[in-house]
């Protein structure tokens, strides 16, 4: 049920999507139980025919969309072309994981049907080649052995089941494509899933990348031809629905002509040659801009494990809430990872938080010296590549008027660079922001995960004091792992002027929100307003709030209106 709630987000784009794979499916499925052409083929092989080729077909439209989603070079230009990318568009694009997920499912699906109803196929193709003379199965199997004659059946052999299966699938072109593809298509799904993700990102990267592999067996898997119907020219002289009757007199004087067959050319390539080309052209871009000068001016060690990277690259430029992917060749010449940028557009550096979690994360930290307790220098700190910046949800903020922003943990990274943007936007000139009022919650297991972004909260706590616009910036930050001890601390000093914790006015709140009734009083205090709703964080809490983003919306188009966005990269 989470994952369907997470996939529906899609909307209408999703309902398009299957509703075109159920009509291919349904389309190639009469178009190989019906016609006179694979009336032979049918005998063979029965309905396996039918249930093979139907999601074959799907398969090639799954195929030509699963790399589309993944061209970040691509969708970042759509995202920021506002002349072909209305909002409700960008929002599309915004979940392009999660339609790149349901397509690799779907794959996986149609995977699963061809393969079983092939096995099929090989089996009573087998069989039919091996059985006695009699049957019009036996007399269509031996069809090719004589001059003059095309066969229907593949299986040339007389080797017998099960022998005759397998070496069906490890010699027959189609049959070992078959194998590698699938095993291929084995590993990329179970290497994606969130526990290999989360704990084992060297395995997921590694494995996905087998991708290459699975299209270069897809494009060549139908070339052996292994599907044949009989010719147009054939058709015209040897009536299979009549002739079928009388096989034995088949070639004979006045009788019908023996019929022949062609096998169908391959066509998955032309489904799949313009995505390929496309991503071809993203990796070259992505190459082209991993190459380009990087300089790490500043290392900062924050507290929670956490370090901060401040860097230089010429021509960057950024907007608020994008990420870039970082490779550091001195922990790994190939693996590449995602990290939302935290600096505002407005300041002269780029920078990343590092949160450390795992062997690429340890080594970083290791490389940039932060291990030791002396100061590095900056011409012993290690070569970064960056790609990108990449668009994200958050590039939208600045749209409505009116905004809730949701950090949990290290998710609050893209709103670090949204609050700096905000801050160097009053510091200047804020009479053209359209944004009048932010909502902030940040969930955290643990006290010391506020300290690095405690100054920032009080730069801007100030700067909206000085301003008299107290009222813009309402942030409320929930400790949700505390115990007893700490418990009775806070409360010993909560009738201070300044939280104990971040040093902040808004006193920390322990637990979790209650977001109905936070939704509630957002949506009284803003009627008729559209208010969007911003997430860095789990499944589970998008889960929620795009539930609740939903109830709390008014079916009247005057009424208010929560549009829910989720960072994904």
């Amino acid at each position: 049920a989470q994952n369907w709630t997470q996939y529906s987000r899609c909307g209408l784009t999703s309902l398009v999507w299957l509703g075109l794979n159920v009509f291919l499916f349904w389309w190639f499925y009469l178009a190989y139980d019906l016609p006179q052409n694979f009336f032979y083929t049918r005998v063979l092989l029965g309905r396996a025919l039918a249930l093979a080729r139907a999601p074959a077909a799907c398969l090639n439209f799954n195929c030509m969309l699963i790399l589309l989603p993944v061209c970040r070079n691509l969708l970042s230009f759509l995202r920021g072309s506002s002349a072909c990318c209305s909002t409700r568009v960008r929002r599309q694009l915004d979940r392009n994981l999660t339609f790149h997920k349901m397509v690799a499912w779907m794959i996986a699906l149609h995977t699963a049907i061809h393969t079983i109803a092939h096995l099929f196929n090989v089996e009573w193709s087998v069989h039919a080649r091996v059985e006695e003379e009699g049957t019009l199965a036996a007399v269509l199997s031996r069809l090719g052995d004589s001059p003059n004659e095309s066969y229907i059946n593949f299986y040339r052999q007389t080797i017998p089941n099960p022998v005759g299966g397998l070496y069906v699938a490890f010699t027959y072109l189609a049959g070992l494509t078959g194998v590698i593809i699938t095993l291929a298509l084995i590993l990329i799904i179970t290497s994606s899933t969130k526990i290999i993700r989360r704990s084992y990102f060297e395995v997921f990267w590694y494995t996905h990348h087998l991708f290459v592999i699975f299209f270069i067996g897809l494009v060549i898997h139908g070339a052996g031809r292994i599907v044949r119907g009989q010719t147009a020219m054939s058709l015209a002289e040897h009536i299979p629905e009549v002739c079928s009757k009388n096989f034995t007199d088949w070639g004979k004087k006045g009788a019908c002509p023996v019929p022949q067959f062609a096998g169908n050319p391959p066509m998955t390539w032309k489904w799949v040659v313009g995505p390929m080309f496309l991503y071809f052209c993203e990796r070259l871009v992505r190459f082209w801009r991993s190459q380009q000068k990087v300089v790490i001016t500043k290392v900062v060690i924050h507290p929670f494990k956490t370090i901060e990277l401040q860097m230089m690259k010429k021509g960057f430029k950024m907007e608020v809430g994008q990420y870039i992917f970082v490779k550091c060749p001195a922990v790994s010449k190939l693996e590449w990872h995602p990290f939302t940028l935290t600096s505002a557009p407005e300041e002269d550096y780029f920078s990343i938080h590092v949160r450390i979690v795992g062997d690429w994360t340890e080594g970083l930290f290791n490389a940039c010296g932060c291990d030791k307790q002396e100061f590095q220098e900056a011409w012993k700190l290690p070569k970064i590549a960056v790609d990108g910046p990449f668009g994200t949800a958050s590039e939208d903020v600045f749209s409505y008027e009116t905004v809730m922003l949701v950090g949990a943990g290290i998710g609050v990274t893209p709103f670090a660079s949204v609050l700096k943007s905000v801050w160097y936007k009053y510091c200047h000139d804020a009479t053209n922001l359209k944004l009048k009022k932010i909502y902030f919650y940040w969930l955290c297991r643990d006290t010391h995960a506020f300290e690095w972004f405690a100054d920032l909260l009080q730069s801007l706590e100030t700067q909206m004091q000085e301003r008299n616009n107290a009222e813009f910036l309402s942030y409320n930050i929930y400790l949700t792992g505390w115990d007893e001890t700490q418990a009775t601390h806070f409360v010993m000093h909560h009738e201070e002027e300044k939280d104990v914790i971040t040093g902040l006015k808004q006193k920390t709140l322990y637990g979790r929100p209650n977001w109905e009734n936070e939704f509630k009083t957002i949506a009284r205090q803003h009627p008729g307003s559209r208010i969007g709703v911003f997430l860095c964080g789990p499944e589970g809490l998008a889960d929620t709030l795009n539930k609740q983003s939903i109830s709390n919306s008014e079916a009247d188009p005057r009424g208010v209106h929560f549009i829910f966005n989720k960072e994904n990269f």
